[in-house]
């Protein structure tokens, strides 16, 4: 049996402590010592922590060589370990050639590049500089030249252009260097390791990288010579660039995250002076753009001034978010435990102060602590997001943020706004009223404002900002670049749990919320506590649960034989989505749309409607509290033909979602169309006939029927617009309704006893008085209603009931979107012409009948030409139920499963093999 390879590793480093674990596996092999560096003050290189775990004598030298002489003392203890093999796994220091050639079989050393190109300290750094093609790494035999030994292997990759000085190390250079330096001692221990005399055809001696006067880029060169060299020195030390700032004073920056932009020069960017540059760069939404001397364009995501790396296009911004103050128990027990593993790493006690790389930490110590977190915390985490937030605090700070978007933990950012107090219904309500874009209220351009009025007094409540076009294009440029980079950090799951938790807080505050939807909108309290504000939560909550549901499928194709085929598809976010909702029910058209198009990965900016925009704003609050990412919520109020016709019209919005009324839904569909032929759905008018047959219940039909027209004010898109009762009971169904509505409250809709409140605003209650009147002079019988509450302040119509009304009528035809209701009679015997007359209408949003006769009652939503049908019920809606209409009233599904299809798209892959 051949006598085991006596091992000593000389070196450090993460690199060579695998390699150290590797060898331990193999039975061929003894470790008889490691040679390693000193310890940094307390800190001890993981080289010799591993080593000491197995029990392997550990020594530890500042230097070997003393004015060029080998140190006696070290080079016998280096002897004592009596080594037949060295091992250089990586080592910075200069081994005395008495160790090199001091192990009967030599030494073999790993060098991170294809000898004799780039020999030195500094060869993978070079690799990308010069723009190689090909990558690798050599294993050779130590002589007494710089990297000149003969070879023993090597091993390539293609250099990829997203390869950074990281990404190779990381993805080939590391792994594949410690298996091959396992490979290479089974070759020496097998007799067959070679010895290949290096060529000096191409070999290159190249500058080190870790010398400051080294790190300097020029920047008078093409594009392509600037991109590489960023890349050669990301993410550690950073290409060196001064900024000339207006002062004529110089500020040193470092540069990362390079890549070659196409998109040509920017028109919407900051300038900035760097020297060496003749022309300026600019500082814009993705970054710092540089032209090279060629014309072209390098775009620079990420900047380090100081001790701290920002985003490249945040270089002027002056405003650093606030920092966490309220951490919960649970967090502060998440500090406990990062503090232990920056601890472990640095072997230094840890301050709030303490600066990760000011302790000594180098690149391979950011490896350690991005895995470790991300193991512990189980969060996404990049490395550069360690240079972004170097300070314990920070860092902790920075990992808080993470974990509450993920979790929807309590406790986000506040924010600070200007608005109103709201003092009603015994609270006081502090009110937003600025715009939302991208996680801050802002105001509009020239200071623009919306006056709202409150419909209970007809006096203006307060003044909102009022969103031009040029706040749209903010707002989607903010959803743009969210979509494009926090929001798709966010796990399917975890962007559940955000919305989750946003349910949470619209609980906690659904008092607050539906307060303010009564004040604004008219709503009932009672209602909107119920419904406005109950079903929205609802609605947050359902599609929350859809977030990671949401799969392709795969598909049976037919091959191409002998091949195989594997086709599959894939449910992808649209992009940034435009959302305009009606003021009959802010809050829950808010929550309907966007919810569906959050849980399915979309960013969204929305203009609530004009007249009552105070809880979509509210909303927006709490979303910053849930812990959603800027950018990824925008709320715009302002006027349809500015703010709205600007969503439609913008470019970048790739889906429209749109409730209103159905002109205004063509001009809608129009513009989308004219624009970028965006996805749109929409919910318009109705008309919804409502059938009661005389073998109804009628109790239930009474009440039911009043619900149908009167409910939420008759500001329901759903709204029976036009009831059919069979002639044998309408003397009666007439009486009880009349009945019922003499004995209605109406009056203030905070006042928990009242039934009805105002209708939204002036003209719409103007549009109501001039419906009324078309129909008496048209020569319906008007029996009820029709008028103004007399002695009462505010948009407050009397509930109104039409009898007599005959088919060819403008009542009869067109949607009041008021408390009126139109009867009209029918005979029993002839069920099919009352079909007829139900479809008789461009709308299709919903419809009901009244019949104990099941038959009856499934042979009209048979043949009923309409979304929705409710059989001896109305009003029943539920988030789980897809809503929508035909015809005029629009396509496309709010609600259910089916509203997701709105905000995704479908892409098909297929795959040969």
């Amino acid at each position: 049996m051949a006598a085991k390879l006596r091992i000593a590793i000389i070196g450090q480093s993460n690199f060579a402590a695998d390699v150290l674990e590797l060898l331990l596996e193999r039975s061929n092999v003894q470790i008889v010592g490691v040679f390693t560096i000193p310890d940094k003050g307390s800190r001890e290189d993981i080289l010799a922590t591993t080593a000491a775990v197995h029990k392997i004598p550990v020594f530890k030298f500042s230097s070997w060589r003393r004015k060029g002489v080998a140190i006696p003392e070290v080079l016998e203890q280096y002897k004592s370990v009596g080594a037949t093999l060295n091992v250089l796994p990586f080592c910075s220091q200069f081994i005395p050639m008495e160790v090199i050639d001091g192990a009967p079989l030599g030494s073999i050393c790993y060098h991170p590049s294809i000898l004799p190109r780039h020999r030195g300290a500094s060869a993978i750094s070079w690799t990308l500089i010069e723009g190689d093609e090909v990558a690798g790494f050599s294993i050779f035999w130590a002589d007494d030249g710089l990297d000149t030994g003969p070879l023993l292997l090597t091993r390539q990759t293609n250099v990829e252009p997203t390869d950074t000085l990281d990404t190779i190390y990381k993805r080939f250079l590391y792994p594949e260097g410690v298996k091959s330096m396992g490979v290479a001692v089974d070759m020496v221990a097998s007799g067959s390791a070679p010895k290949i005399t290096q060529t000096e055809v191409g070999a290159t001696y190249d500058p080190a990288m870790f010398k400051a006067e080294n790190q300097v880029i020029n920047l008078n060169a093409p594009a392509e010579k600037i991109w590489n060299f960023v890349r050669g020195l990301d993410s550690v030390p950073g290409a060196l660039a001064t900024v000339l700032q207006e002062d004529g004073s110089e500020e040193e920056i470092r540069l990362f995250g390079a890549h070659l932009y196409s998109a040509g020069p920017v028109t919407n960017g900051q300038r900035l002076k760097l020297k060496g540059l003749s022309k300026s760069a600019w500082i814009h939404s993705a970054g710092l753009l540089i032209e090279g001397t060629d014309g072209a364009f390098v775009n620079i995501r990420r900047i380090k001034r100081g001790s701290k790396v920002i985003s490249a296009s945040d270089f002027f911004k002056q405003a650093e978010h606030q920092p966490i103050t309220d951490f919960t128990e649970e967090e502060l027990g998440k500090r406990t435990l990062l503090a232990g593993i920056w601890t472990a790493i640095l072997k230094a006690d840890i301050e709030s102060s303490t600066d990760f790389f000011a302790a000594g930490a180098g690149s391979m110590d950011v490896v350690r602590l991005v895995e470790e977190v991300k193991e512990v915390f189980d969060v996404p985490l990049e490395n550069e997001q360690v240079f972004m937030a170097p300070v314990f605090e920070e860092f902790f700070d920075q990992l808080v943020r993470i974990l509450r978007q993920g979790s929807g933990a309590s406790g986000g950012q506040q924010l600070d706004f200007k608005g109103f107090t709201l003092r009603a219904n015994k609270r006081v309500i502090q009110v937003p009223s600025q715009l939302f874009i991208n996680g801050e209220f802002v105001d509009a351009e020239g200071q623009r404002t919306l006056d709202i009025i409150n419909p209970s007094n007809e006096e203006v409540l307060c003044q909102v900002a009022c969103a031009s076009s040029g706040d749209v294009d903010k707002a989607v440029q903010a959803a743009h670049t969210a979509f494009n980079g926090s929001w798709k950090q966010i796990t399917a799951r975890q962007r559940g749990q955000l919305m989750l938790k946003l349910a949470d807080l619209m609980e906690q505050h659904k008092e607050e919320l539906a307060t303010i939807e009564s004040v604004d909108s008219g709503a009932v309290y009672t209602l909107a506590l119920k419904t406005h504000v109950g079903m929205s939560i609802d609605a947050w909550r359902y599609f929350a649960g859809w977030c990671d549901k949401i799969q392709g499928s795969t598909i049976p194709v037919n091959p191409a034989r002998p091949n195989n085929v594997l086709t599959f598809t894939r449910k992808e976010p649209i992009g940034v989505c435009g959302l305009i909702t009606p003021w009959n029910y802010p809050l829950m058209m808010l929550s309907w749309k966007m919810a569906a198009c959050i849980a399915a990965g979309n960013t969204c900016l929305i203009k609530p409607a004009q007249t009552c925009p105070l809880t979509a704003l509210k909303f927006a609050e709490l979303t910053v509290r849930a812990g959603f990412p800027p950018g990824v919520i925008n709320v715009l109020p302002g006027k349809g033909s500015d703010a709205g016709q600007a969503v439609a019209d913008h470019q970048l919005v790739r889906k429209l979602g749109f409730t209103g009324s159905t002109p205004i839904g063509k001009h809608i569909m129009k513009s989308c169309a004219d624009s970028n032929l965006k996805k749109c759905s929409l919910e318009l008018g109705g008309k919804s006939p409502l059938i009661i047959f005389a073998d109804c219940d009628m109790d239930k039909a009474v009440k039911h029927g009043m619900s149908s027209v009167f409910f939420n004010k008759g500001e329901n898109c759903i709204a029976a617009g036009r009831l059919f009762v069979e002639d044998r009971i309408h003397d009666e169904f007439v009486r009880r309704v009349l009945k019922d509505l003499r004995t209605m409250t109406i009056g203030d809709p905070l006042n928990r006893s009242t039934a009805h409140g105002p209708q939204n605003h002036k003209a719409h209650f103007d549009k109501l008085l001039e419906f009324c009147q078309r129909g008496v002079d048209e020569g319906a019988q008007l029996v009820y209603g029709g008028c103004r509450v007399p002695n009462l302040k505010g948009y407050f119509f009397t509930p109104t009931v039409f009898t007599n009304v005959t088919d060819d009528m403008y009542i009869a035809q067109e949607e009041s979107f008021g408390p009126i209701m139109i009867i009209s009679k029918f005979n029993g015997s002839d069920v099919d012409s009352l079909m007829q007359r139900a479809n008789r209408t461009e709308y299709g949003l919903a419809s009901g009948v009244f019949t104990k006769d099941i038959g009856k009652a499934l042979s009209f939503a048979d043949r009923i030409d309409a979304g929705t049908v409710f059989i001896n019920v109305y009003n029943k809606t539920d988030v789980a139920a897809p809503f929508g209409g035909f015809k005029q009233s629009g396509y496309g599904k709010d609600l259910g499963q089916e509203a997701l299809n709105e905000y995704l798209k479908t892409k098909c892959v297929t795959v040969e093999y």
